[in-house]
């Protein structure tokens, strides 16, 4: 009998996508959030375009920022965190 796939909403790929595009995310939950991806074609929208944030910004540091900038990053991080 195959194994079942224990399912992963939309919230929680979101809250994976960086440990899974690095390679850090555990077995169990790459399997998981793989099987999702063969459901939902806006979570794979989601992982490309994260994928060519990623490629478009390069080696990017935060002393490649002004200081202001990297406050409003920080209140937004936080804001999207808490919301």
């Amino acid at each position: 009998m195959p194994e079942v796939v224990a399912p992963m909403p939309c919230q929680e790929l979101v809250e994976l996508v960086t440990a899974y595009l690095d390679g850090s995310l555990n077995a169990e939950d790459r399997e998981r959030l793989d099987h999702h991806l063969t459901l939902c074609d806006a979570c794979v929208e989601y992982i490309e375009q994260f994928r060519e944030t990623i490629a478009l910004t390069g080696h990017l540091h935060a002393s490649d920022l002004a200081p202001e900038v990297q406050d409003e990053l920080a209140h937004l991080f936080r804001g999207w965190r808490s919301g």
